[in-house]
């Protein structure tokens, strides 16, 4: 298959404006009359959102430690139809894990250097001039073979400071591709797991138009299009995507059950599953039909009560539990549990399909990728059966009294405490599922 040409945004660090300027891309190619098809390189799931929105289409992961190569052929597949492809690195450019996964380290050097797609390196230059380009020519240079088209300057003091700043990426034959002023009013809002969701930005068009007005005026974008790179891939295989939970599937989604990989989405459709969706906290019930249910994850912390007077719909997921599978990742298991504890300290009953007790009161950062293998058999996940993920939440666990479902070790093969849960047909782990583990 042969793909559009493509680039990827970068930086040395995160918090540098990668997202901004990401969304401010996408639809100023839009504008352009360009259909643009956005990556995230990654276990993001908040961005993807914010991808669809500015460019018109889905936006999918590639995880080079979560996915073998050839299920990131197959993700990239998703390009079709597309004129220019567009990703969005994570953290620093070679930021990855110590050990390697299904692929590699999970960098976004990696991805860029899978795909053959040249990296645009957003450079934060507060407070220094021409010292930024011993950055750039540092990023450019570290590793053999790493596709580099140039630099965006960011936070631009004034034309003096532009001027010097130039003068440096000369010196050090880095092509600037953009320079923009400091506009600290395009900032994104955020939350304690970065972004708030898409859904959420009270006028997100809007907030997307001033980013494109803001890098057409500011940044190369004819130069950005010639700069793409195509790829062929010759005779694409079925990567080790998740199967399918059922062929019916009843997602819940809604501002407190947003996180699924879109990767995982389309693969279980394209195998035939269908997909019917409800929102817990408008208290609507599942799909009476449906041979699962899917909790995803989210923010149920920052809806508890809502959720807790649920009734239709918490008596529903009850009833299908009895003789058919539900599953909870994350946000959905902790609703699966017995309670929820606000950072308040006040508890929410929850699902009690499991005895989990969870609690934001004091909080404690989880963050890493998970790979997991089944202790027992259960309808969704066969015994020995191991699959990748991702783990992100501040939550506690105060109770879990259940049998472990999984055994759990990070990326560097440390076991961790968050196990999931099995009772009877109810399922529930603190990971974002991404892959099968081969």
């Amino acid at each position: 298959m042969n793909l559009p040409p493509g680039l990827l945004i970068s930086a040395p660090n995160s918090g540098a404006g990668k997202t901004t300027i990401m969304l401010g891309l996408l639809r100023a190619l839009r504008e352009r009359g360009l259909s643009v098809q956005p990556f995230k390189s990654g276990p993001d799931y908040i961005d993807p959102a914010f991808h669809l929105a500015a460019a018109g289409r889905p936006s999918y992961n590639l995880d080079s430690w979560a996915m073998s190569d050839t299920l990131m052929h197959e993700i990239a597949q998703h390009s079709k139809g597309a004129d220019i492809i567009l990703a969005e690195g994570s953290m620093g450019l070679f930021d990855g894990v110590a050990q390697k996964g299904a692929y590699g380290y999970g960098s976004t050097a990696e991805t860029a250097r899978f795909f053959n797609w040249p990296i645009i390196l957003l450079l934060d230059i507060k407070g220094q001039a021409q010292s930024a380009a011993a950055t750039a020519l540092g990023f450019a240079s570290y590793q053999k073979n790493l596709p580099f088209a140039g630099v965006i300057l960011n936070r631009v003091a004034s034309t003096r400071h532009e001027r010097l700043t130039r003068l440096g990426m000369e010196q050090a034959g880095i092509e600037v591709l953009g320079v923009l002023p400091r506009r600290d009013d395009l900032a994104l809002p955020e939350r304690h797991l970065g972004l708030i969701q898409a859904v959420e930005h009270p006028d997100l068009n809007k907030a997307i138009g001033d980013y494109a007005s803001f890098i057409a005026e500011n940044v190369d974008i004819n130069r950005i299009i010639e700069l793409g790179e195509a790829k062929t891939f010759s005779n694409p295989l079925s990567g080790a995507s998740a199967p399918p939970p059922g062929q019916h599937i009843a997602l819940a989604r809604d501002e407190a059950f947003s996180f699924t990989y879109p990767h995982l989405l389309s693969h279980w459709r394209e195998q035939g599953a269908q997909i019917s969706y409800f929102s817990p906290l408008a208290n609507e019930p599942p799909n009476s039909d449906a041979d699962v249910i899917w909790l995803a994850g989210g923010y149920p912390e920052l809806h508890a009560g809502q959720l807790a007077s649920a009734d239709k719909c918490f008596a529903a997921i009850r009833s299908h539990a009895k003789t058919r599978p539900v599953h909870g990742e994350c946000g959905g298991y902790m609703v699966l549990g017995k309670s929820l504890i606000d950072k308040n300290g006040t508890a929410h009953k929850m699902l009690g399909l499991l005895g989990l007790v969870t609690s934001y009161e004091k909080r404690k950062f989880h963050l890493g990728y998970r790979k997991a293998t089944a202790i027992c058999n259960t309808k969704l996940f066969a015994k020995n059966s191991s699959w990748r993920g991702h783990e992100f939440h501040y939550s506690q666990i105060l109770s879990q009294p259940d049998d472990a479902l999984f055994t759990v070790v990070d990326a560097s093969g440390d076991a961790v405490q968050e196990t999931g849960s099995v009772r009877g047909h109810v399922t529930g782990t603190f990971f974002h599922l991404i892959a099968k583990a081969d």
